[in-house]
């Protein structure tokens, strides 16, 4: 009889491959953007803990007197700049910042940038740092590369898990009766109960955040319907003012006219969206008689990332344009810019976002671990596997494991450098990738379980001595912080020690953890003549106790 053809593979099956290779293929990248993409949440206070030499701020100054003193020194330290734009502070911001550009510079080094005390207006010092906006920066365009190549990098593996993230919710068809269920100590099984319960706890969390930093940068990713819609130099004016609060300066004409005092621009801007309510104020020209002065809305009240502003005649105080909406199509950009970032959210859902991200990089990483874990129980000798196998399941050491040990090596730089460091900012940086690096070499080096022990008591030890480090070499220790009510940097390093216990747990767990031996599966018993036992792997006979070596 001829045989019958295979049968083809369901939609389920085709599905959980298609779940499979692309959350492992793009896994490393996808954890570390996840993880870093979680602490930026807090990189204004990560910031704030890099620099201890700025003051703690009990209260948010009066924005109109801080934006007046800041414009008056810019008026003696950056005359002549055709544009001085100046950051207010806020509840998580503790100084005022501005950027000025240089005269007859073009590009980035044609601008200067500083931070300012909000009670003097004078420039504070502090130590130079890559501070929190490095981990917002590398979630989303990596390090040591091109930002073009990085961000198309992002954008390709932002894709890869939606793709995932789908192809996951129709391969588990009882993934929502799965998430109330764990089995501990299973192994495999355990392993699939947390992947699937974690990601049903934040599954339309990671829909959103996944596909709303893919809006983010939209226009790099396909920009066509962009090119095709804007032709025009004012089309393309107009399209930017839909999208950001800059407003380009004017042509100067050349004759002179004294700028009026900026602080009834900034309360204007109050009475119209709240008081404390401005993010940023800019002026164009001061001096001449086309100054602009452009009063920016900040984030509270409202879940929208789209331009807000009042834009004032910098020397008789008209108000030439109220901008307080956009189209539909910047509208939409901007609500989901805005649920992205979180920058509207109060403490209470910044925690929120924080903890739910957390949960989406436990996911992945949970993901990474679960596909050596499944593949280890097949290899013929679980002691000699495969290179394929023994490059993933370093990999995964290293991106887990690693990162954290790279990350606390950052903060752990930022204490020690010698604060007169010439590129003391990049050399934080490259303390991060030095420490990551030395996880990758060490996961290569030693077995798999041991490496996992090992560099997990080591992420524990970092994260745990990070507050220890900076009672040594500030005047602003944990104990200090907590009597003092500064909870920016009393919260970031109990922070630190549960992350460090966290990582203590993970390495006793992995440490205690006891694979079982995998049953021989038996041939049914059949009627009739004896039927030929079922055939049994190679080597599993010989390996009655296979062994897992992931946490």
């Amino acid at each position: 009889m001829p045989k019958k053809a295979p049968k083809a593979p369901g939609l389920r099956q085709t599905m959980s491959d298609l779940h499979i290779w692309t959350g492992l293929l793009m896994g490393w990248f996808l954890y570390a953007m996840f993880l870093t993409g979680t602490v930026s949440y807090f990189k204004e206070e990560i910031s704030q803990w890099m620099q201890p030499e700025l003051a703690h701020q009990s209260q948010v100054p009066e924005l109109a007197g801080v934006a007046q003193r800041v414009i008056d020194t810019l008026a003696v330290q950056a005359a002549g700049s055709p544009q001085w734009s100046v950051g207010l502070p806020d509840e998580r911001t503790n100084v005022a910042s501005a950027f000025w550009r240089k005269p007859q510079v073009e590009g980035r080094r044609g601008f200067e940038n500083a931070r300012f005390d909000p009670a003097t207006g004078e420039k504070v010092s502090a130590r130079e740092t890559a501070g929190g906006e490095f981990f917002y920066r590398f979630h989303f365009q990596f390090h040591y590369m091109p930002v073009a190549w990085g961000r198309w990098l992002a954008g390709l593996a932002a894709m890869f898990m939606l793709v995932a993230i789908v192809s996951g919710v129709i391969t588990h068809k009882k993934i929502f009766i799965d998430f109330f269920t764990f089995r501990w100590g299973k192994g495999q099984r355990s392993w699939l109960d947390a992947h699937n319960a974690l990601s049903v706890f934040g599954l339309p969390f990671h829909l959103m955040i996944t596909y709303s930093g893919l809006i983010t940068l939209m226009l790099m990713y396909m920009p066509w319907g962009n090119d095709v819609a804007f032709k025009t130099p004012a089309e393309r004016r107009e399209m930017t003012s839909q999208m950001s609060a800059f407003v380009p300066a004017e042509k100067p004409t050349g004759q002179k006219a004294a700028l009026l005092p900026v602080g009834p621009f900034v309360r204007e801007g109050e009475a119209r969206w709240g008081v404390g309510n401005v993010n940023r104020i800019t002026v164009n020209n001061p001096g001449d008689r086309s100054a602009r002065v452009i009063v920016a809305r900040g984030d509270d009240g409202r879940a929208s990332y789209s331009p807000q502003y009042l834009l004032f005649d910098g020397t008789t105080g008209e108000l030439i344009e109220a901008r307080d909406q956009v189209g539909a199509a910047a509208e939409t950009r901007g609500v989901l810019y805005a649920l992205h970032l979180g920058r509207f959210a109060d403490d209470a859902l910044r925690w929120m976002y924080f903890l739910v991200s957390l949960a989406g990089t436990a996911m992945v990483g949970s993901g990474l671990v679960m596909w050596t874990v499944k593949r280890r129980a097949r290899l013929p000798d679980p002691d000699k596997p495969y290179f394929g196998f023994w490059l993933v399941e370093r990999l995964n050491i290293a991106a887990i494991a690693g990162l954290s040990i790279g990350m606390a090596a950052m903060l752990a730089a930022n204490r020690l450098l010698p604060l007169e460091l010439a590129g003391r900012r990049e050399w934080e940086i490259h303390a991060m990738f030095i420490a990551w690096g030395a996880a990758l070499l060490w996961a290569f080096a030693r077995p798999a379980k041991k490496a996992w022990i090992e560099l997990l008591w080591a992420g524990a030890a970092l994260l745990a001595l990070l507050p220890v480090l900076n009672a040594c070499t500030t005047e602003r220790p944990l104990w200090s912080s907590l009597a003092a009510g500064d909870w920016v940097f009393a919260g970031l390093e109990l922070s630190l020690l549960a992350l460090a216990l966290l990582h203590a747990a993970l390495a006793i767990r992995t440490k205690r953890h006891q694979p079982k031996a995998r049953p021989v599966r038996r041939a049914p018993a059949k009627a009739g003549p004896a039927a030929a036992p079922e055939p049994v792997p190679a080597g599993v006979e010989a390996q009655p106790a296979l062994r897992e070596a992931a946490p």
